[in-house]
């Protein structure tokens, strides 16, 4: 299974983190968005798409980017790190891919250190995470993933 995974991570490389220990299970290289060429996402049979969340989204070079993928049926899996931790985050993504034709093979959602806004004035919130665990929780997502 030939997977790609595309992540965007600023802050504190929370969601960086996620995707490689992803990456280590999937053998799969992890790039950023502008690394990618949405062209021959055709090329792959699984791509994971992943950022940090801003805002209630993921990363605007992420939905940049899966509004660029060609229609297609192959599958794809949503990812992010943020303070919240909210599973509804990843609608718009999620509706995206499913406009584009893609399957969504899976979502992983975890909290990450998030010192953004209102929350930096307090050093911020969710310090430390992703932790040893949840990576592990990211390791065992990515052994369920099937094409």
């Amino acid at each position: 299974m030939k997977t790609i995974i595309v992540c965007e991570s600023e802050s504190h490389g929370n969601t960086l983190r996620v995707a490689k220990a992803m990456a280590e299970v999937l053998n799969a290289p992890v790039v950023s968005a502008g690394e990618f060429d949405a062209s021959r996402a055709g090329e792959y049979d699984l791509i994971g798409l992943g950022s940090g969340i801003y805002r209630g989204k993921h990363h605007k070079k992420i939905i940049e980017l899966a509004e660029s993928l060609p229609d297609s049926d192959r599958s794809i899996f949503i990812f992010s790190t943020s303070g919240k931790g909210d599973i509804n985050q990843h609608k718009l993504l999620s509706s995206i891919i499913s406009r584009k034709g893609y399957r969504n093979a899976g979502e992983f959602l975890c909290k990450g250190w998030d010192t953004d806004g209102l929350f930096k004035y307090m050093g911020g919130i969710n310090r430390g995470l992703p932790n040893d665990t949840m990576l592990e929780q990211a390791r065992d997502f990515a052994k369920t993933l099937r094409v």
